[in-house]
């Protein structure tokens, strides 16, 4: 298990755990961060990562990434 921020881009992961604050987690958890769901990562621009979710393309902040297991 790593953070979202160290995943190798293109590469399908599947969402293991989201840590955070509870509020943290219902703000991904609307962006569609779900555990057990798919997220691949795009692009990443200055630790910033681009990631196609649930059929959308996200971008969140390092930070946000590094509460995403995968």
């Amino acid at each position: 298990m790593m953070p979202l921020s160290l995943a190798t881009v293109g590469e399908p992961n599947t969402i293991k755990k989201i840590g955070g604050s509870p509020e943290v987690k219902k703000h991904l958890e609307n962006l569609g961060f779900v555990v057990g769901g798919g997220v691949t990562v795009i692009s990443t621009l200055a630790g910033n990562v681009i990631v196609n979710v649930k059929e959308a393309r996200v971008a969140i902040s390092e930070e946000m990434a590094r509460k995403i297991m995968v």
